[in-house]
Order: C-alpha cells, then sequence, then structure tokens
C-alpha cells in the first residue's frame, strides 16, 4: 500500500480496504479462471460462465437491476445503483469480461487460467485486460456500501463479452439504450499507467482499421519446377506490394491517408513531453534492436499522436513441416491501421485497395477486406470531470498524474461517447509490461488495491467537480 493512501479516507474505510484485500483477491483469482475468449466458439459456454459470475458478484455486493442481457454473440452484463439524490452526478462505468486466446500456450510460464501470484504480480490471462480493472470499481462500490450504505454518485455498469472481437453486439445496444446509459461521465479502466508510482491519464485512443489483402494469381497452386520464372509468384508479389506502403521516411506511402490528419497542437506537444518515456525505454520494453518510424516525431508522439499502418501476418503457399516446392494461387495478409481524430476509418480499406491496385502489376489480382474500423476518440484536458479524475489518482498515489495518448484503440469508446454525449476518463492502473495480448499476462496487486481505492475516490471527486 503506498503511505499516502493512509489518510486517503475515514479509519472505517480505511480499515475495510486493508482487511478486504485476500478476498478481492481470491474472488479475482476466482474469475480468471473461467476462460472466457470471446473469439473461440469452443468457449462460447465460459464467456456465457463469466458473465453469471460477475452478475451474481453485483447483486451480492448491492447493486440494483443486475441484468445477463442476450445478444446475437455474447452477453451484455448491465447493474446500476440511483440512490445518490438529486444533483448527484451518474457514472457510466464500462468494461469488458471477454479475453484473448492463450496462444502460444507453450510461451506461458504457468497456466494461463490457474492464476499464480509470483512475488507482487497475478498471473493469468484477463488479469489486467480486463477483468481485474473492472472488478476494482465493482469493489470501490462494494467498499462503499458496506461501510456507509451509500455512495456519492449514482452508478451505472456496461459490461461486454465482445470488446476482444469487435464489439458488435455493443455497438447496436449503446446507440439504442441511450435512456437507460444516460450518464455524465463515462469512466473506462482498460488502459494502463506508467509505473507504480507515476499514474497516467489517457485523454485519447487511436481509431483503427483493419483488414485483409489477398493477392490473387493462377487458378489453382502450381509447380514450381514446371512453371517457375513465368507465373508471377503471388507471395513475390505481395512482399512487393506491401514494401511499397511505407517510404523511406517511415511515413505510409498510400494517397490521402494524411489528408484529413490534424496537426499536433503546441498544448499537445508539451502535455506529452512531460511523459518519462522515450527511445531507451521503448527499446527496453520491446527488445527491438533499434527505433524506427515516422520521423519528425518522438515515440511518444508516434505511438499515441500519430497514424500508423502495420502489417500484422502473412500466408501463402505451404507453410507445413518438410517441403513442397509450390508456386500458391493466393498470398495474403492481414493488415491494420490506428488513426487518429478526423480520420474517416470507414474510408481506409477503399483507400488502401484502390493504391494497391494501382501499384500492382497485370499478373496479378489485388483485393481488400474491411474486417473492422472505428475512429479515434479525444477528451479535452481542461474538462472538469478530468480535472476530478487526476485529483483521485493525486489522493492516492501522492503524485500527479501525467496526460498522454493511447496508441491502442477501444472503438467502443466513441460510440459511448458520440451516443451519450459524454466525456470519457480512461482511467487505467495497469502497467506498460503486463504482456497484454502475449503470453504471461500480469496484473501487478498494489495497482490493483490501489486501482480500488481511486475508483472511490473519483467518486467523491466527481461531486466536487
Amino acid at each position: 500500500m503506498n503511505r499516502n493512501e493512509t489518510s486517503a479516507f475515514s479509519p472505517e474505510l480505511e480499515t475495510y480496504l486493508q482487511e478486504a484485500e485476500p478476498s478481492q483477491l481470491k474472488e479475482l483469482s476466482e474469475w480468471l479462471r473461467i476462460p472466457s475468449v470471446s473469439t473461440l466458439p469452443e468457449h462460447k459456454e465460459d464467456v456465457e460462465r463469466a458473465a453469471a459470475w460477475l452478475a451474481q458478484k453485483m447483486t451480492s455486493i448491492g447493486l440494483d437491476n443486475v441484468q445477463i442481457i442476450p445478444t446475437g454473440g455474447h452477453p451484455i452484463v448491465y447493474a446500476d445503483w440511483l440512490h445518490a439524490g438529486t444533483g448527484a452526478p451518474t457514472v457510466l462505468v464500462y468494461g469488458h469480461y471477454d479475453v484473448q486466446p492463450v496462444d502460444p500456450l507453450e510461451m506461458w510460464t504457468s497456466p494461463p487460467f490457474e492464476p499464480a501470484v509470483r512475488g507482487d504480480d497475478l498471473f493469468a490471462r484477463g488479469a489486467s485486460d480486463d477483468k481485474g480493472q473492472l472488478l476494482a470499481h465493482v469493489a470501490a462500490v462494494e467498499a462503499l456500501l458496506a461501510t456507509s450504505g451509500n455512495l456519492p454518485v449514482n452508478v451505472k455498469f456496461l459490461v461486454e463479452g465482445e470488446e476482444e472481437v469487435g464489439s458488435g453486439a455493443l455497438t447496436a445496444f449503446v446507440p439504442a439504450e441511450t435512456g437507460k446509459l444516460a450518464a455524465d461521465v463515462c469512466v473506462i479502466s482498460d488502459t494502463h499507467i506508467l509505473s507504480p508510482e507515476q499514474p497516467l491519464i489517457i485523454y485519447g485512443l487511436r481509431g483503427v482499421w483493419a483488414g485483409e489483402v489477398t493477392v490473387r494469381g493462377p487458378s489453382q497452386d502450381l509447380h514450381s519446377g514446371m512453371f517457375g520464372g513465368a507465373v508471377h509468384n503471388p507471395n513475390q508479389a505481395m512482399c512487393a506490394l506491401l514494401a511499397r506502403l511505407h517510404d523511406d521516411a517511415g511515413r505510409v506511402a498510400v494517397p490521402g491517408f494524411y489528408d484529413d490528419v490534424q496537426s499536433l497542437s503546441s498544448q499537445e506537444r508539451e502535455a506529452l513531453a512531460q511523459v518519462p518515456y522515450g527511445d531507451e525505454q521503448l527499446l527496453r520494453e520491446s527488445g527491438a534492436p533499434a527505433v524506427w518510424g515516422e520521423q519528425g516525431y518522438t515515440v511518444t508522439e508516434r505511438i499515441g499522436a500519430r497514424p500508423t499502418l502495420e502489417i500484422n501476418g502473412m500466408w501463402g503457399g505451404f507453410v507445413g513441416e518438410g517441403f513442397k516446392t509450390v508456386i500458391p494461387a493466393e498470398a495474403h495478409a492481414k493488415v491494420s491501421c490506428r488513426l487518429v481524430p478526423e480520420q474517416p476509418s470507414s474510408a481506409i480499406g477503399p483507400m488502401i485497395e484502390r493504391y494497391l491496385q494501382q501499384i500492382a502489376p497485370d499478373t496479378v489480382e489485388v483485393e481488400v477486406r474491411t474486417l473492422q474500423h472505428a475512429p479515434a476518440t479525444v477528451v479535452p484536458l481542461d474538462v472538469p470531470e478530468m480535472q476530478a479524475g487526476a485529483r483521485a489518482y493525486a489522493r492516492i498515489f501522492g503524485v500527479n498524474p501525467v496526460f498522454s495518448r493511447e496508441g491502442g484503440s477501444i472503438p467502443i469508446a466513441t460510440i459511448v461517447q458520440e451516443s451519450l454525449n459524454v466525456p470519457i476518463l480512461f482511467m487505467g492502473f495497469g502497467l506498460p509490461d503486463d504482456n497484454l495480448h502475449a503470453p504471461n499476462e500480469k496484473l501487478h496487486l498494489p495497482n490493483f488495491y490501489r486501482g480500488i481505492r481511486v475508483g472511490i475516490a473519483l467518486m467523491e471527486e466527481l461531486v466536487s467537480s
């Protein structure tokens, strides 16, 4: 526990929080044992079990109107507590209970769905993304209701089981249920802070476009000894095309890609410059031999405030054990872009397709298929709710947070912001090395307990904002 926390709350509440830590860890571990992998059909029942576990927990702590809402995909969990009185703000807490697949399994030090504590870290799939961070808010509400019977604000929880597969059900649910979800602010804890001692408020998330590129050549796979050198190999053509998606300065070469990209303001560049993160930290965390990217920008700006295009996977032909001398009929690549405000996410796929078709030789055909897209989200730094969040962090950590943009995307955030017309507070407490989406995902337990306290402090600070 941070030494500054002892004076943050009343003695009764602080005693409760300290004594509750073992049971909070036990409950989180219990939830993490449910393999709620949303993208794999064989885990459909596990995803539903994870939703049921959360609903039961919400009911047990005294939340009202707890619902497991069926969808065409995985269920949505809703709950609320609306007894704070006239004039009290309403906080909508968003999170997700689904998790990523665990591949490659052999890289895990301990089984991904058997939570293991090593030192101050809890290792399990979903520990940081997002079960641990979400459960901290549930525990914050539980602590206040258990010790005082009241909350200073009204609270609504909106928790989905499809964040890792594009939030399809919630994308339709939120615009259709604006009355049910009406709030003054939305809090999302699905991000990270800089270190156990330095909190960070994310004021913007990049948008995303993801798709699949297909290069087609011959009508069927061919023997490379009989046709090699006379038929253009789609694998070779794919490599040549993808290599032309960037120029030598690290910029995306697709015509029109930067047309709607706004220059960073001096205020934003100054704020981002305060983030204690640079080339050295990037190389240490990534293991890369050198920094790469768009020239003229720091790594913090490249990661959070500039658009990117990445090649996420490539395949074609024979890739099994042994060898097969074949010219494949098709080659494929997964490509994604991280987008900044004003970039129209729906236009990126056609833009890339036009460019690739323009530069492709007449020996192959090129197709680009969009898989998902969502625009970027940015919240002004000076809104009262943002300042309340900063005060809450400062009360618990003893230092003021820094502000930065985040390179990742939470597609539903923009839909919530636009449908409900509320600011969003991205107030996470994961760490940059939590191995999200990778083997050995973890949650730093001191952050988990501080996250509960930050959730309580935020509710109190919002009343005075």
